[in-house]
């Protein structure tokens, strides 16, 4: 590695070495003297990362560092450092208000459902064929503690991903036409006795692995995390978990959300990742 620069905001340093890592370069931290952090990068990249050295120094709190960071699921360099933390709600504060709000919403009913609430409150959100809101309102529902830490991890995984390589009107879409197909496909197929954010998840899912296949841009996923949920999918059907899932809420919203992948990248409507 050839040095590039030092910094003491070793928060933000981490945060800039994933952000060229977005961009294909190799770049890495080392404890230095005081404080500080020593960023190095391979030489074979060191003349094309020199600008993006430069617009970081000028700007090292730009938001596309902690993107990068949170993209990349680093909430610790593993170096010893003092100066600016870029705590857990500083990052999700930078999030956009569809992911905040969906998370929070989720959250607060959950915990209402914790302080008795259930019965009042899930007849109001459950599905019902008759009334469009409740189409969309079950993804908010969640029954259990492993239900809701499961769905919204995903959602925030994801929901940022999406919003970065195209754009906070494609993750609307995903969360309303994922909301939308799993709610009903599940209640044609079962009933209207269910909840969870999982079939929005599987709508991002569905996206974040065929988009970027068709538009040719880089990944949103690796191929692990697309593996483990779709055989989690599979399993499903066969109730190897021995507890219920709302299998068809998942197979439809992934459809959903493949759907909308196809149609973004044959109408070359995409942006590009900063």
């Amino acid at each position: 590695m050839i040095e590039l620069g030092s910094t003491n905001n070793v928060r933000a340093a981490q945060g800039f070495v994933d952000y060229i890592g977005t961009k294909g370069f190799v770049g890495a931290l080392r404890q230095g003297e005081q404080g500080h952090v020593i960023i190095g990068v391979a030489p074979e990249h060191f003349h094309q990362v020199q600008p993006l050295w430069q617009e970081f120094q000028a700007q090292p709190d730009h938001p596309r560092y902690a993107d990068a960071a949170w993209q990349n699921g680093r909430t610790d360099s593993g170096l010893v450092y003092s100066g600016t933390k870029l705590n857990l709600l500083q990052r999700f504060n930078q999030l956009s208000l569809l992911v905040k709000g969906v998370s929070i919403l989720s959250i607060l009913i959950y915990a209402l459902f914790l302080l008795g609430q259930f019965t009042e409150i899930f007849p109001l959100l459950q599905f019902n064929p008759a009334q469009p809101l409740s189409w969309l309102t079950p993804s908010i529902v969640h029954f259990s503690a492993l239900h809701i830490i499961f769905n919204v991890l995903w959602w925030l995984t994801l929901g940022p991903a999406i919003e970065r390589q195209t754009s906070k009107l494609t993750l609307l879409s995903v969360f309303i036409l994922g909301s939308l197909v799993s709610s009903w496909a599940q209640y044609l197929m079962v009933g209207p006795n269910f909840g969870g954010l999982s079939g929005v998840v599987y709508a991002q899912v569905g996206f974040c692995w065929i988009y970027p296949l068709l538009a040719k841009t880089k990944p949103m996923m690796t191929k692990g995390m697309i593996g483990f949920l779709l055989l989690w999918l599979a399993f499903g059907f066969t109730d190897t978990f021995f507890m219920p899932m709302a299998n068809w809420a998942h197979l439809g919203g992934l459809l959903s959300g493949i759907l909308i992948a196809v149609f973004m990248a044959l109408s070359g409507n995409s942006k590009k990742a900063t």
